[in-house]
This record gives C-alpha cells, sequence and structure tokens, in this order.
C-alpha cells in the first residue's frame, strides 16, 4: 500500500504524445537511411563496372595519344608496375608505368613526368619510350600556362594543327639528337621554341629530356619486372 502522504505522480497526456511522436520521427528517419543505404549499395553495384570500363577507355584513349594501339597486342593496362617517387621524373606520388609488347617482344614502355618549373606551375606529361631508346610521342596532360601565349606546349591548344609544337619530339632519341642538344635554340640546343613564350617550351623540353635519359638506362629492368612489381632503383637520381 502507497503512503498516503506521497504524491501521486501522473503522465500528462501532452508528455505521452510528444514521446510518441519521438520515437514514430526516430523510427522513420532510421527506415529511411535504411533504404537510402539500401538504394545507394544498389546503385554502386550496377553501376561500378561501368565506370571502371569508363576510366579504363579514357586511360587508353590518353595512351593512344603517344603510342599507337597497333603498336602492340598485350593487354597495356594490365601489363604495368608501380613507380615511387622519383626526383629526376618530378614525381611526388606512385605512378603506374606500363609496358606495351607485341608477340611477346618488348616495344614501348609509357610512363608520367613532370615539368616542375612551367611559368604557371607544374606542367604534367605521358611519355611514350620505345625499346630502341627513341621518344615516340609525349602529351602534355595537365597545366596552368598562360592561354594564347604559352599553352601552345598542348597540341589541343595549338594553333598550328598541322604541326604542333609538341610533335617535333616524335621518334627521336639521343642518337638522333645528341643529349646536350635536347635544349630549346635558346638555350643552345635544337629544339624551336616560340616568341614570348620560352619558359613553357623549356620546362618541357628539358623535363622530356630527363625522362628519355631515366628510361633509357633502365630500360632492361624496367621490362624485366613481373607485373604489378614495385620499382627500385639503387642508383642516384
Amino acid at each position: 500500500m502507497s503512503d498516503p502522504d506521497e504524491p501521486l505522480e501522473i503522465a500528462h497526456p501532452e508528455e505521452s504524445g510528444a514521446m510518441r511522436i519521438a520515437i514514430r520521427t526516430a523510427a522513420v528517419l532510421l527506415a529511411f537511411t535504411l533504404a537510402f543505404t539500401a538504394f545507394m549499395s544498389s546503385a554502386w553495384y550496377l553501376t561500378a563496372p561501368r565506370v571502371a570500363a569508363s576510366a579504363q577507355a579514357e586511360k587508353l584513349r590518353l595512351i593512344g595519344e603517344v603510342l599507337a594501339p597497333t603498336l602492340y597486342d598485350n593487354a597495356l593496362l594490365a601489363d604495368a608496375i608501380t613507380l615511387p617517387p622519383q626526383t629526376v621524373l618530378g614525381l611526388d606520388e606512385d605512378t603506374r608505368l606500363f609496358r606495351a609488347r607485341k608477340n611477346g617482344a618488348p616495344v614501348a614502355l609509357v610512363l608520367e613526368a613532370t615539368a616542375p618549373d612551367g611559368y604557371s606551375g607544374q606542367i604534367g606529361l605521358l611519355l611514350a619510350v620505345a625499346a630502341d631508346g627513341r621518344l615516340l610521342a609525349v602529351r602534355v596532360t595537365r597545366h596552368k600556362e598562360t592561354p594564347g601565349l604559352g599553352d601552345y606546349i598542348d597540341p589541343k591548344k595549338d594553333r598550328n594543327k598541322a604541326r604542333p609544337w609538341i610533335t617535333q619530339f616524335s621518334n627521336l632519341g639521343f642518337a638522333q639528337i645528341p643529349i646536350d642538344q635536347w635544349r630549346v635554340k635558346k638555350d643552345g640546343g635544337h629544339f624551336d621554341q616560340r616568341a614570348g613564350a620560352t619558359i613553357s617550351a623549356r620546362a618541357v623540353t628539358n623535363a622530356t629530356r630527363q625522362a628519355l635519359a631515366w628510361t633509357v638506362a633502365r630500360r632492361d629492368k624496367l621490362f624485366a619486372l613481373p607485373n604489378n612489381a614495385r620499382f627500385t632503383d639503387s642508383s642516384e637520381e
């Protein structure tokens, strides 16, 4: 029996109603969260293969600008190794190097490099180096050079569509142009630059020379490493 002097606690209808509303709201939010999570998971599962295929196609398209698909018959994106940061290549993070082969024989190496000293910052490059030491082609993949002035390093922006500036490096190696001549003409070298925009051309030319020399010196090892191996270099950079 309760103490007659103890006051009875009476549940107010307002508090009971508020509690029910809070519980119902929490249940609705939980159901919505679970449904949204399930939807997003299903969407990712269904679209992931298409996204991956699209990314692969874009990568092959970019590589195709420096290496013609007819030159190799292997699964290029699968025949690759990891390059750790390389100071001489201007790389401060891991990148992938791809090996092109035909009938099992080495054809070319495709790799990235960065020119750190463009007029407006870094200039990203993609190069294809043939097994015989020639630079098959080089393309600019990213830059912030001045529009209408230094951006001619990118063939998409070069007004000379018949012979873009960057194509002058194609199919040349140190057997054709000695390494000490692999500079712009303003610096006493072989390669042209455009008036008023020498810095951009110099940055690309010097970075291309360094990347070509680095690759040629390590060519055999780069081709010989197992797929997905991580390259290590004991020589001085």
